[in-house]
C-alpha cells in the first residue's frame, strides 16, 4: 500500500519512507526547528518547522540501514503521552522523538534481535506468544504508518478538493509538449486541449520557464515585477515575485491550475517555476502577454466607442461568470471569488476584450463540504474597490456568495471607469478612478467607509447617458451592482446575459 491509499507491489522500505514523508509534510508551525532529509526540505537547507516533535529513525531493510530525519506535527502525536509514531520495532526500526531545536541530528543504530536456539528448537526459551509478539511488532508499526499516511492523504484531499499541487511528474512525455518546432501558439493550444483544463505538466512548465529570455520590465507591484519575455519567438509575460512573497506566488499558481479554469476572458497561465540565480531565489509566474497592458492603462490612453465599451464590459462579465461558476462532475471546477477585482487587475487583449488576472487573493468554494479552502482575511484587496460589507466588516465570511457579491460591487466600479471613456456623439470624459472626487489618491479604510457606508455615496452617473441606449443600460447595471445589500446585487451571469442582448441590439461583433 502507498501512503496515498493505492495498492501496489512495493517493498517495505518504500512503504516506510513514503509514510514518513507524508507525516513530515503536513503543515508547518513556528515553534520547533528540526533536521529534515526529505527532498522537499532541500530548498530550506534540509530543515523543517513543526509544532510537534523532531524525529530521527533508522530502519534495517534488506540488511541495509536507512536513516530518516523529519518533523512530526502536533496533531500526529497520538496518543500524546506515548505516540505510536515514536515507537521502535526491535530488529527493524529504531525511532527517537525529541522536542528541542535540531535534536534529531543523532545517528541511531538498529538493535539486533538476540536469538539462540535451545534444546527444544525454541528461540532463547521463548514461547509462541513471545515469538508472535516479536514478529507482529514490526508489522504493526508498518501498518500503523501506512494507515496514518492514508488518513493524512484523504484528509488533505477533503480539505483542498480540486487543488492542483505543484508536484514532480514523469518527464517521459515531455517530447509531446516541447518538440523543437513547437511555437508559443502550439503550447497554448496544448494547454487548451490537454483534457484537464488545469495547465501543462510541471516538468514542461519548468522547461519553458528556464528557456525564457527576459526582454524588458513592463510593471511593478507589491509582489515584485512583471517582465516581457521571449519563448521560441513568442512574447510571454513573466511575473517575478520576491522571495518574501513565496506564499502569494504559490497561491496564484495553484489557483490558475484549478481544473477547468481556462477561459478566453481569464489570463492564460503557462508556467510556474522557482529559479535560483545564485544570490536569491526568483519565483516566476509565466502567462500570456497582452501588449495593451491593464484596462487601467488602456483607458488612460484611449477613449472607446460604444461597440468597444460593450466588448470590454461583456468580456469582463464573461470572465467573472466563469470564475464564479461551479462546474459539477469528475472533471469539475469549484466556484472561485477574485476578491481584488479592479481595472489594474484586468488586461486588454489584442482583440480589445478583457482577461481577468491577478488571482493571488482568490478563494475557492467546495460545495460538497461547503468550505472555503483558505482562512480568508476580513479585509483584503484594494480599499477603493472594497464593497460596503467589507469596509464595515459585516460580510458573512462563512458564506461563499458573500465573496461573489463583493466582486460584483467592484465590477460595477470598473464599468463606471469604462463608460466614462465612451465616446458617444463626440462626448467623452477624462479618465478617473472611482470616488476620485470624494476621497484622496490613497484613501484609508476609514475614509472609504465614511463615503461608501455612512454617506452611502456612489460614483456619479451623468444624465446625458440616458440619451444613448448602451450607456443607459450600463448605468442601470452599475446601480444594481452597487446596492448596499450584497444579496440584492446582480450576478455575473445575469450581467453577461444583459450585455449579450445589448451587443445583439447594437450589432456588436465579439
Amino acid at each position: 500500500m502507498r501512503c496515498d491509499g493505492t495498492v501496489v507491489s512495493m517493498d517495505r522500505r518504500r512503504i516506510l519512507i513514503l509514510c514518513l514523508a507524508a507525516v513530515g509534510s503536513v503543515g508547518v508551525g513556528d515553534a520547533l526547528l528540526c533536521n529534515c532529509t526529505l527532498a522537499q526540505c532541500k530548498r530550506d537547507g534540509y530543515r523543517c518547522e513543526t509544532t510537534g516533535a523532531c524525529m530521527a529513525s533508522t530502519s534495517l531493510i534488506e540488511g541495509r540501514e536507512e536513516h530518516v530525519r523529519i518533523c512530526i506535527q502536533k496533531e500526529s502525536l497520538i496518543p500524546p503521552d506515548q505516540p505510536v509514531l515514536c515507537l521502535s520495532a526491535e530488529g527493524l526500526l529504531n525511532i527517537h522523538c525529541c522536542y528541542t531545536d535540531y535534536c534529531n541530528s543523532l545517528d541511531l543504530k538498529v538493535p539486533s534481535v538476540t536469538v539462540r536456539p535451545d534444546a527444544t528448537g525454541m528461540m532463547g526459551g521463548w514461547g509462541p506468544m513471545e515469538l508472535a509478539a516479536v514478529v507482529a511488532g514490526p508489522v504493526f508499526v508498518l501498518c500503523v504508518l501506512a494507515l496514518l499516511g492514508l488518513f493524512l492523504f484523504q484528509h488533505h484531499q477533503r480539505a483542498y478538493g480540486h487543488r492542483q499541487r505543484l508536484e514532480v511528474e514523469d518527464p517521459s512525455t515531455e517530447h509531446l509538449y516541447l518538440a523543437k518546432d513547437k511555437t508559443l501558439q502550439d503550447l497554448i493550444y496544448d494547454l487548451s486541449t490537454s483534457g484537464s483544463g488545469s495547465g501543462l505538466p510541471l516538468f514542461v512548465q519548468r522547461t519553458v520557464a528556464r528557456t525564457i529570455v527576459l526582454q524588458e520590465i513592463i510593471g511593478k507591484g507589491r509582489f515584485g515585477e512583471v517582465w516581457r519575455g521571449k519563448w521560441r519567438g513568442g512574447d510571454v509575460a513573466v511575473k517575478i515575485f520576491s522571495s518574501r512573497e513565496e506564499r502569494s506566488w504559490f497561491r496564484e499558481a495553484e489557483i490558475y491550475q484549478t481544473i477547468m479554469l481556462r477561459h478566453e476572458n481569464i489570463l492564460g497561465f503557462i508556467a510556474a517555476d522557482n529559479k535560483d540565480n545564485g544570490t536569491w531565489t526568483q519565483l516566476w509566474l509565466v502567462s500570456d502577454y497582452h501588449e495593451h497592458g491593464s484596462l487601467f492603462d488602456y483607458l488612460n490612453r484611449y477613449s472607446v466607442t460604444i461597440e468597444g465599451m460593450i466588448k470590454l464590459a461583456l468580456s469582463a462579465a464573461s470572465g467573472l461568470a466563469h470564475l464564479h461558476m461551479e462546474i459539477l462532475g469528475t472533471q469539475g471546477k469549484p466556484g472561485i471569488a477574485h476578491r481584488d477585482l479592479k481595472s489594474k487587475n484586468i488586461l486588454v487583449k489584442k482583440n480589445l476584450t478583457c482577461a481577468i488576472a491577478d488571482l493571488g487573493l482568490a478563494v475557492r468554494h467546495e460545495s460538497v463540504t461547503d468550505t472555503i479552502d483558505i482562512a480568508p482575511n476580513q479585509r483584503v484587496g484594494t480599499k477603493r474597490y472594497m464593497a460596503p460589507e467589507v469596509l464595515d466588516e459585516s460580510i458573512n465570511m462563512r458564506h461563499f456568495d458573500s465573496f461573489k457579491c463583493a466582486d460584483i460591487y467592484a465590477l460595477g466600479l470598473v464599468y463606471w471607469e469604462i463608460a466614462r471613456r465612451c465616446n458617444a456623439g463626440g462626448i467623452h470624459e477624462e479618465y478617473q478612478l472611482p470616488y476620485y472626487d470624494l476621497v484622496p489618491s490613497d484613501p484609508s479604510i476609514e475614509e472609504m467607509r465614511k463615503v461608501v457606508c455612512d454617506q452611502r455615496l456612489r460614483p456619479n452617473v451623468p444624465n446625458w447617458w440616458q440619451s444613448y441606449e448602451a450607456l443607459r443600460v450600463m448605468g442601470k447595471i452599475m446601480r444594481e451592482c452597487w446596492y448596499a445589500n450584497g444579496a440584492a446585487r446582480l450576478t455575473a451571469l445575469r450581467i453577461k446575459k444583459t450585455l449579450s442582448q445589448l451587443s445583439v441590439e447594437e450589432d456588436v461583433k465579439i
